[in-house]
């Protein structure tokens, strides 16, 4: 395992550089970035400038302004006929759109190395800043909600089996449905309909973590404060999340009770708790143990979104989102870089946790 686990190290810049390669590619090509837009709300801007100067009875014919940076030469408003060429110029160089994209993403790169991010185009504010303001939403979001998930689902998962077609199993099975049917954001509307103040009941806050004046309040007081916020947001990728992993519960148990290794155990007259939680137990869960990392990572980096905007809350997930719809590219390339080598360094952690949870798992024994 030292050997596979070496390779698979040096294997994580390589793909690292790959991810970082293709999506600097697919940003070239994507319509519109962020020099195109400053300068279209720098024109915008200057139009509505030049229709109110005209609007309240304006000196210039057709509605020109003098100075300011969207001036031309000797100071007229070229807002109809294109900016000036020397401000067009000096916007691609604040933003480095100065040199050709092989030389941006070189540097680019070399910066990352030392994981020097640069600064937000729109915020100016360390990209390093910034994600370690928005972690702590994510962060309770996203450890909250798998810590649940994985407490709710593998117990009942487990029970599903032992219990397989029994009405209980059925009955359960209608929690399942809902789960997967249902989306997380449509079910936090709901729970902002029924709980939050929208119809019915007001029994939970429905913006931030931290209500008002709790900054000076004792720790307690602070800590249920908290757990108040997060109940429902909490709530709503539980239930989105729940189902998938009580459904891969059972289907592992279900395919180990029926081996032959458990024929063999009951014959030698274990009970059927000591043959399922010594050896059913083991040999099921290696799939959802190993699994964990993962799926910490993609609830707390993707699955997020949506229920941080519906309950404003300004994490991670928010905050990509709206570097994307700016083109804020330190942003977008400093959380890919950062959260593509976590990513890659936890897909390892979840190989050893298999290996150490089941030490017959070779993967270098494989080829790996």
């Amino acid at each position: 395992m030292i050997a596979y686990t070496l390779r698979r190290l040096l294997l994580i810049p390589v793909t690292l550089f790959g991810i970082m390669l293709v999506n600097f590619m697919v940003a070239q090509f994507a319509p519109g970035g962020p020099v195109e837009l400053m300068l279209a709300k720098v024109q915008g801007s200057a139009v509505d400038a030049a229709a109110r100067v005209s609007g309240a009875g304006g000196s210039e014919a057709g509605g020109r302004v003098r100075a300011g940076p969207d001036a031309g030469p000797g100071g007229a408003y070229r807002g109809a006929q294109g900016l000036d060429p020397a401000f067009v110029k000096d916007i691609e160089r604040q933003f480095g759109f100065d040199k050709p994209p092989a030389e941006r993403f070189w540097l680019m790169m070399g910066h990352y190395l030392h994981f020097e991010f640069g600064s937000s185009f729109y915020r100016d504010v360390p990209v390093t800043q910034l994600v370690i303001e928005k972690m702590p939403v994510s962060v309770s979001l996203g450890l909250w909600s798998t810590l649940i998930i994985y407490l709710v689902s593998i117990p009942l998962g487990i029970a599903k089996a032992t219990r397989d077609g029994s009405r209980f199993d059925l009955a359960t099975s209608w929690a399942v449905i809902v789960g997967y049917a249902v989306p997380g954001f449509l079910f936090a509307i709901l729970l902002i309909v029924l709980f939050a103040g929208g119809s019915y009941f007001s029994w939970f806050p429905l913006r931030g973590l931290t209500g008002v004046g709790m900054e000076t309040a004792p720790l307690g007081a602070r800590l249920l404060d908290y757990a108040h916020h997060l109940v429902l947001p909490v709530t709503a990728l539980v239930v989105g999340g729940f189902a998938s992993l009580t459904m891969l519960t059972k289907n592992a148990f279900l395919d180990e009770i029926g081996k032959q290794y458990v024929v063999t155990a009951r014959a030698k007259g274990l009970s059927e708790r000591q043959v399922l939680y010594r050896h059913v137990f083991r040999n099921a869960m290696l799939l959802i143990i190993a699994g964990f990392p993962r799926a910490l990572v993609a609830i707390l980096f993707t699955g997020s979104l949506l229920v941080e905007i519906i309950f404003s809350l300004d994490g991670i997930g928010l905050l990509g989102f709206e570097a994307v719809i700016n083109r804020d590219y330190p942003v977008m390339f400093g959380t890919l870089y950062a959260f593509s080598l976590l990513g890659l360094g936890l897909n390892l952690i979840s190989d050893l946790t298999l290996h150490w949870v089941d030490p017959r798992i070779d993967f270098s024994a494989r080829g790996a």
